[in-house]
């Protein structure tokens, strides 16, 4: 990534916790980012995520129990319910419980893959650089968090807009 750090704390994150640090995400390369989901949305923070995988930034996930997905916890609940129902033609036991992943970090790391071509080295070499956690633990509750201004959630969704987590 390519890591601007924003004037103020206070221009453009929510968090008025000082362990977090705002950046606009460019195309430079840090060791790794450690990225807190907490309040973005799931769809833009995938995306940006892909991307810089596929750049070869290494990037960790944590907190991935707070991301947000926007439109109603009904309408999403008919929607993974629809993915769930999901089972191979030829071997119906191929899929099911094992493939779809119900721990929000498998979820998050799921619609990353989505966005991946991850049946070529290129992608296969770019999924192997991500990880994601539910909580923070213990290397990375030290490391300095980043968050993503362009996903989150009360900068891109209407507040009158349906959202659930």
């Amino acid at each position: 990534f390519w890591l601007k750090q924003a004037k103020t704390h206070t221009d453009h994150c929510v968090h008025t916790d000082t362990s977090f640090s705002c950046f606009f995400l460019k195309m430079s390369f840090t060791q790794q980012v450690v990225i807190d989901c907490r309040g973005h949305l799931l769809g833009r923070l995938s995306s940006v995520i892909a991307k810089e995988l596929l750049n070869g930034q290494h990037v960790v996930c944590v907190r991935a129990e707070d991301i947000v997905i926007s439109g109603s916890l009904y309408r999403n609940k008919l929607k993974y319910a629809a993915f769930k129902k999901k089972t191979m033609n030829s071997n119906p036991r191929h899929s099911g419980a094992i493939k779809h992943h119900r721990a929000p970090a498998k979820i998050l790391w799921r619609t990353v893959r989505g966005m991946v071509p991850h049946k070529t080295a290129r992608g296969g070499a770019a999924m192997d650089r991500l990880k994601t956690f539910e909580g923070i633990p213990h290397p990375f509750d030290r490391k300095k968090r980043m968050v993503v201004p362009s996903c989150l959630k009360v900068l891109r969704l209407r507040p009158e807009r349906r959202f659930c987590r």
